[in-house]
């Protein structure tokens, strides 16, 4: 017994240093500290920082800085910057690019400017010393992007300028700390900046241009892998943050050029990236944020006056100099108060790229003791500062864009939409179900119904069972992706009017249907499940042929029948189509009139999309393989169509998906039949009249003589 109890002390030595014990130790602080500083309205980035403060070797020592506490911060601080990268809106971007520059000289020419007489005039050091100094005031980490990420405001244009600005003056700044270095060792030669340059260059190449064809024949090659997924991104972070150290700039540019080169093949909404967002906000970040509350030596303060004059000084500068930056951004692209303070608030925190310029300048002689122990204040009130400011501002934006995104919910067509996934055949329901995920609106409370209909015959039992157990795998991929899913199967005479009587039961707004695979003589008569559900069903329905993945395409090709903009369901179909792009982050190319072209401008100045889209002058409606022209292999090609009887309606939209099957086999297509009517549109004194049966009859008819003409003809 008394040696149970010894080992048991043995374990719980100070620091500790049984693996187990230090890693379930940092998972209760993961877990419980965000919980408990909750309640007092402190954003729990704080809380872990805190933690790290107090069972930090500086702290109570319960922790020692180690190699496998470095490994997993290390892990976190990429994982950070990964994310910004892959969450950045890249139409943004680059419709912003000078902005995020013009920001960028800001954030990294006023810190400088204000810090280096402060440490030159004030503090008394030297050029080098003072230089080095100042230029770690121009960085930042983006330590409360989470809180960004979390609240959803990520695709705010303040946040992609901070982002794009983070990376210019990190990368600026740790260029600096290279030539400082190499000046005061004596190495500033012409050889040193070759070397740097061309190995920069061959970085970007390799990122830029190689790492994107690799992934995509990975995901294509390995479509249903979906765990190799995610452990080759991981690959491609890591494999670049070494490709950037190798290149001679610090690790992180390379975790966010790594964000960049994915960006366009893992969609926001995608499974892919609902994991690497979950095991990064749960564990790796959160070990990160507690590893720089470790380096945090509160006592400093008390080893004498120089140590709290040097300290202070340098966090109020750091402090200013960003706001100040944020001001004149603010000033110049007329931003809103809000977001003025959610770019002070993400670029207020000092953290990685600060430690690292202090700590090479340290070890190199350059730095002393009393700027590397103010660093450290520094870098915790900034990031407390930074958490508080980026939460309320946050905050406030999300209220502020609560009035755009109703106008875009309006133009939507309902808050509250719902769709319907009919599958004639489970084995084909992956990538439309992927397409589905992509464009529904995500504030909807209803889930994605996935139907199945079975035929009321002597095995309608024990197929309905057959079924459900095959559909039940498809939930588990709507979990990955946290998307309610409900499964529906149902018995009808025929799948037609049993996709009509349920979208009508569940009051559907969109219904999915795949691309008929082949039309038998039979159907060719007497119409096929499309046309019947089409006469039934006044829904906008979208008709889906997908061979590859979603993530391959480079644009969105869409054709609009001229009168397209007045049909009931433009808006609809139109915000899905923005939303799509969006998600895979590429451009739109619009085939329509002029006409259509001015409602389609209306509606961007409305709803403020900011997609990508170029439109071009399309009317020769007889001869539309004239389009064959500009089409490329990886766009996504999709034909606005329309029922019989609709203001658009043209005979020849009938014949253009037959021709879009033949000529463009290797493309993913896409046809959409707009909502005709409103929902309350109805004339109830005509209720029991209907022309169809007449109509039907007629239809039948003419397409029986062409049958028969067409026999005599061969």
């Amino acid at each position: 017994m008394t040696e149970f109890f010894e080992h048991l002390i043995r374990e719980f030595e100070i620091p500790l240093k049984n693996p187990v014990l230090v890693f379930s130790l940092i998972l209760f602080i993961i877990l419980l500290s965000p919980i408990l500083l909750k309640k007092l309205n402190i954003p729990g980035i704080i809380g872990l920082i805190i933690a790290g403060v107090i069972i930090g070797p500086h702290g109570l020592g319960v922790l020692q800085k180690n190699s496998a506490v470095d490994l997993f911060s290390t892990i976190g601080l990429l994982y950070i910057m990964f994310i910004a990268g892959l969450e950045l809106d890249i139409n943004e971007f680059k419709a912003n690019k000078y902005k995020s520059l013009l920001f960028g000289f800001f954030t990294f020419i006023i810190p400088l400017g204000v810090g280096y007489p402060v440490c030159h005039y004030f503090l008394g050091y030297d050029f080098n010393t003072s230089f080095l100094t100042a230029s770690m005031f121009a960085t930042h980490t983006l330590v409360a992007y989470p809180i960004v990420s979390k609240l959803g405001v990520s695709k705010n244009q303040a946040v992609a300028i901070t982002v794009g600005g983070t990376i210019l003056t990190d990368t600026a700044v740790l260029i600096i700390l290279a030539v400082i270095i190499g000046n005061s060792k004596g190495n500033l030669t012409q050889d040193f900046w070759i070397t740097l340059g061309i190995s920069l260059a061959i970085f970007s190449f390799i990122m830029f241009f190689i790492i994107p064809r690799i992934a995509k024949w990975f995901f294509r090659k390995l479509e249903s892998e979906k765990h190799s997924h995610y452990i080759f991104v991981l690959s491609v972070v890591f494999f670049a943050a070494f490709l950037a150290e190798a290149a001679g700039v610090e690790a992180i540019i390379g975790a966010f050029v790594a964000g960049l080169a994915l960006n366009k093949l893992i969609p926001h909404s995608s499974a892919l990236m609902n994991r690497i967002e979950f095991i990064g906000n749960s564990l790796f970040i959160p070990f990160f944020l507690i590893s720089v509350g470790m380096i945090v030596d509160i006592k400093v303060i008390l080893s004498g006056p120089t140590a709290i004059i040097i300290a202070a000084t340098l966090t109020i500068v750091a402090i200013f100099g960003k706001w100040l930056a944020a001001l004149l951004t603010q000033l110049v692209f007329k931003y809103t108060g809000a977001q003025r303070q959610l770019i002070f608030g993400l670029s207020g925190a000092h953290a990685a790229a600060t430690l690292a310029v202090i700590l090479v300048g340290f070890e190199n002689n350059v730095i002393d003791e009393n700027i590397l122990n103010g660093t450290i204040i520094l870098i915790l009130v900034t990031c407390i500062v930074a958490s508080f400011v980026t939460e309320k501002a946050a905050k406030i934006i999300v209220v502020e864009s609560e009035g755009d995104e109703s106008e875009l919910t309006k133009s939507n067509g309902k808050q509250n939409e719902h769709i319907l996934l009919p599958i004639a055949n489970v084995t084909n329901i992956e990538k439309a179900f992927e397409f589905v995920t992509l464009i529904k609106e995500k504030k909807s409370a209803n889930p994605i119904s996935v139907l199945s209909v079975v035929s009321n015959d002597d095995e309608a039992e024990k197929n309905i069972l057959k079924t459900r157990n095959k559909m039940e795998e498809y939930v588990k991929q709507a979990s990955a992706s946290e998307t309610k899913l409900s499964l529906i199967t149902t018995i009808d005479h025929n799948i037609a009017s049993g996709i009509s009587r349920i979208s009508r039961e569940i009051m559907a707004d969109i219904i999915v249907l795949g691309w008929s695979q082949r039309t038998a003589f039979i159907d060719k008569l007497f119409g096929n499940k499309v046309d019947s559900i089409l006469a039934s069903s006044d829904k906008t329905i979208f008709i889906c042929h997908f061979e590859k993945p979603l993530v391959l395409h480079k644009r969105i090709v869409i054709t609009i029948p001229p009168l397209a903009e007045h049909e009931s369901g433009f808006t609809m179909w139109f915000s899905k189509m923005t939303q799509l792009a969006q998600e895979l982050s590429i451009p739109m190319v619009l085939n329509c009139n002029t006409f259509t072209q001015q409602a389609v401008e209306r509606f961007r100045t409305k709803t403020k999309i900011s997609a990508s889209i170029s439109m071009r002058d399309f009317n020769d409606w007889e001869d539309f393989l004239i389009l064959a022209r500009d089409i490329r292999e990886d766009d996504l090609l999709v034909l606005v169509s329309a029922r019989k009887g609709a203001t658009s309606y043209m005979s020849i939209l009938e014949n253009i998906p037959g021709k879009l099957k033949k000529h463009f086999p290797l493309n993913n297509k896409l046809v959409i039949y707009p909502q005709q009517y409103d929902d309350n549109f109805k004339i109830e004194q005509y209720d029991d009249f209907s022309s169809e049966p007449l109509n039907k009859g007629i239809e039948a008819v003419q397409k029986i003589g062409k049958e028969i003409g067409s026999i005599f003809k061969r």
